[in-house]
């Protein structure tokens, strides 16, 4: 609590912030990172792999007036700081002092650890995440102390079976919304430890078997990674619960993770303006595939194009009930942009931009984001079910599926393929006849991919999702 108030202080006295001021902090997995996270400006974490063009337009779309960030990123601030007119103050965390910077490491150790907290009230902002969308500059999703505060109570409970006992590791960077989540907000909730990996190279199987973490949470990617690599070697002897989230899991990784270490991967569903929508949460019968059930306080439906509520088994879009009374914790707006922040609206729902389907036990499965869904010859083809096909070939090492221009279809599917080291001496046509005849084998044949591009990597943001949206653009000529 102490560094916590010397923080506050050097926020307030030092950079001259008041409450409502916001700061940019991008920095790495860094024990300061954790110290601003609750010494409570309005905090806008960033990624340590942005660009000065992306400081640039996030100092400018949110008028921070402060940024704090290393020795890394310290240059490019230095290059687009004529253009921040907002910008008053500048933190640099580092062991060195460098000039025009205010060191945090240094006002730490003599700032006074007296500081009175100022009152806020629950639906006052306390984070702003940039997130990007299909079209258009990064949205600021607003969210308030009462909807990251203690919107995370039931899923840390719930879904990350989190308790004081427990050693909590979440590898998200500290730029993506899943840092709040996991290595924030869900855990302080429920009392238990945060496990912090500051490594050069990510080896997680090496960590997992050497430090007693109890709970694990990583993106599919990593969760594809480990088990393709082969777990068989190693012993998790204090792991007791997986978790995943950020895009759907394919179901045959799940079934691998749970042959090799005996554990479920119990996968959730959420966005930067939600907490966890729906979880596979412990003791529920899981469905490989299906991102499980509404978590309270949601109300998730599958709606129509004009908010009606679809039967089990149609597929619609993903919904949160907001009428008559909006849940707490759901984003505020997206900063600036009123009209944004109007069109989530249909009817009674928050529309989250997912289509799905829910079965008669209520389950959600997800069919994918509104703008990749595929039609081909009027079929509706999402790119998840193609993907998880796919993955199920020994072949294939990862994979994304996007409609691409046909002259007698309209569109088609196509799946960008990584194969795995075994297979890259391989003949490419004798494998592309392979996978497609595979794919029809496994699931509905009007899916199968009628092209296949065998590439070294596919296109991921910083948190690791799949860009689509670029081999999209690159299928249809798009820039």
């Amino acid at each position: 609590m102490k560094e916590r108030s010397k923080a506050a202080n050097i926020l307030s006295e030092a950079c001259g912030l008041q409450k409502g001021d916001k700061v940019l902090v991008v920095l790495p997995r860094v024990p300061e990172w954790w110290l601003l996270n609750i010494a409570r400006i309005v905090f806008i974490p960033g990624t340590s792999q942005l660009t000065a063009k992306d400081i640039l337009y996030r100092l400018q779309a949110s008028k921070a007036k402060c940024i704090v960030t290393s020795d890394a990123l310290a240059p490019a601030v230095e290059s687009i700081m004529l253009d921040c007119h907002s910008l008053k103050s500048k933190l640099i965390v580092s062991k060195d002092s460098r000039d025009g910077w205010l060191n945090f490491k240094e006002l730490l150790a003599v700032t006074s650890t007296n500081h009175k907290c100022v009152k806020t009230r629950s639906q006052d902002p306390m984070l702003i995440y940039f997130t990007s969308g299909s079209t258009g500059s990064p949205k600021m999703v607003v969210q308030s102390h009462s909807s990251y505060g203690i919107g995370f109570t039931v899923s840390g409970r719930y879904w990350m079976n989190l308790t004081p006992s427990d050693i909590m590791w979440n590898t998200s960077d500290t730029g993506w919304v899943k840092s709040a989540w996991g290595s924030v907000f869900a855990p302080w909730i429920n009392g238990s430890c945060v496990f912090i990996h500051h490594m050069p190279q990510f080896k997680p199987a090496i960590t997992l078997s050497r430090y007693p973490i109890t709970t694990f949470c990583t993106a599919p990617t990593a969760y594809r990674m480990l088990v393709q690599h082969g777990l068989s070697s190693y012993k998790f002897m204090s792991l007791k619960h997986c978790v995943s989230g950020g895009e759907p899991l394919n179901p045959e990784v799940i079934k691998q993770w749970k042959t090799q270490t005996g554990l479920d991967i119990h996968e959730g569903y959420g966005q930067t303006e939600t907490v966890t929508i729906c979880a596979n949460v412990k003791g529920m019968k899981i469905k490989p595939g299906s991102l499980g059930k509404a978590l309270p306080p949601y109300d998730v439906q599958i709606v129509d194009d004009h908010g009606a509520i679809l039967p089990a088994g149609e597929e619609g879009d993903i919904a949160v009930r907001i009428q008559p009374r909006r849940p707490f914790c759901l984003f505020s707006q997206y900063l600036d942009n009123p009209e944004k922040t109007a069109a989530t609206v249909r009817g009674n729902f928050y529309i989250t931009g997912d289509r799905g389907i829910m079965d008669e036990e209520g389950y959600v499965w997800f069919v994918g984001r509104s703008d990749d869904i595929i039609n081909s010859s009027g079929y509706r083809i999402g790119p998840f079910e193609v993907e998880s096909a796919l993955i199920q070939h020994p072949a294939v090492s990862e994979s994304a599926v996007v409609s691409s221009p046909d002259p007698i279809r309209g569109e088609v599917v196509k799946a960008f393929v990584v194969l795995a080291p075994a297979f890259v001496s391989h003949d490419p046509e004798q494998l592309t006849r392979d996978l497609q005849q595979h794919v029809k084998n496994v699931t509905a044949p009007y899916k199968y991919p009628r092209k296949i591009e065998f590439i070294q990597a596919l296109p991921k943001t910083v948190a690791g999702k799949i860009q689509r949206k670029i081999l999209r653009n690159k299928e249809w000529g798009r820039a």
